[in-house]
């Protein structure tokens, strides 16, 4: 039942977005649009209460209650900047505005850029963490919640590799090849 409710909560997020960017630039109604947009994190909280409806009516913990908290953990820290990634493209698309500027592509702007999404997963791990030892405390048995403690292994295992991955673009920042705006710059940094 929970992999089913996180399968929906998915398609609802993704029908949510459709129809508030839709409603918002096709439609032309911003306010509705804003509205529908805000409804995503209801979805959420119908997870998270079915989640622990299902621990409370005697269901043993196992990895869909484990990837529950991840799904929740994932959208607490990430789905704001995606939400936002994908208005600022269907404003460009649908409502006429200027093209987004893409995230920086070489220097300490790329490395700070990866850091700033680090802290998003690392958010996610932190939410996950804590809503697993949520459900490890509610379930109050520890030869049932083994699978649960897995779970949060898994989100700190994520965010350390990303961590890890951040950080590989602050040692060795890319430079930017010669010819294009972002060279000249990083050549002024070097040689000074």
């Amino acid at each position: 039942m929970i992999v089913a409710l996180i399968a929906v909560c998915e398609i609802g997020f993704w029908v949510l977005l459709a129809a508030g960017l839709g409603t918002r630039y096709l439609l032309h109604m911003p306010r509705l649009g804003l509205g529908l947009l805000l409804c995503e994190p209801l979805l959420e909280v119908v997870l998270l209460v079915a989640t622990a409806l299902d621990l409370k009516n005697g269901a043993d913990p196992n990895w869909t209650h484990g990837l529950a908290a991840l799904y929740i953990g994932y959208t607490v820290g990430h789905g704001h900047r995606t939400v936002k990634w994908l208005d600022g493209h269907a404003a460009h698309r649908l409502g006429g505005a200027p093209k987004p500027i893409g995230p920086p592509r070489y220097g300490m702007a790329r490395a700070r850029h990866e850091g700033t999404v680090w802290l998003g997963t690392l958010t996610a791990a932190v939410v996950a963490t804590v809503l697993l030892q949520l459900a490890i405390w509610y379930v109050d048995d520890p030869s049932r919640v083994t699978s649960l403690e897995s779970w949060r292994y898994v989100a700190w295992r994520a965010a350390g590799i990303h961590g890890l991955v951040a950080l590989s673009y602050l040692i060795w920042p890319r430079k930017a090849p010669e010819g294009e705006p972002g060279a000249t710059i990083e050549k002024q940094r070097v040689d000074r």
